[in-house]
C-alpha cells in the first residue's frame, strides 16, 4: 500500500475513532485527523511487528483494524496528556 493510500485511511481511521470515543475531546477536526493519520501509521507498524500482518491491501480488514485500533490509542493518549494539563 503506498503512502497516500496510507494517508487516505489514517484520515478516516482517525474519523471513526472520534466517533467511537465518548464525550467531547480537545482539538477540532483537523487535529483529531492529523493524530488518526499517525495512529493508523503506529498500528499498521504495530501490527506488522508483532502479529506480523501484511498491510499490503487498502480494502484487508486486518488493516482497517489496525488503523482505527492505533488512532483510539493515540486519541486516548493525547486526550489524557492534554486532560490533564488542562486540569493544572
Amino acid at each position: 500500500m503506498g503512502f497516500f493510500s496510507f494517508l487516505l485511511l489514517g484520515l478516516i481511521a482517525g474519523a471513526i475513532a472520534k466517533l467511537i470515543i465518548p464525550g467531547k475531546q480537545a482539538g477540532g477536526w483537523f487535529l483529531t485527523l492529523l493524530l488518526g493519520v499517525i495512529g493508523a501509521f503506529l498500528g499498521g507498524w504495530l501490527g506488522g511487528l508483532i502479529f506480523n500482518v501484511n498491510l499490503e491491501s487498502f480494502f484487508s480488514l486486518s488493516t482497517w483494524l489496525l488503523a482505527i485500533g492505533g488512532s483510539l490509542i493515540v486519541l486516548l493518549i493525547y486526550g489524557l496528556i492534554v486532560g490533564r494539563r488542562a486540569k493544572a
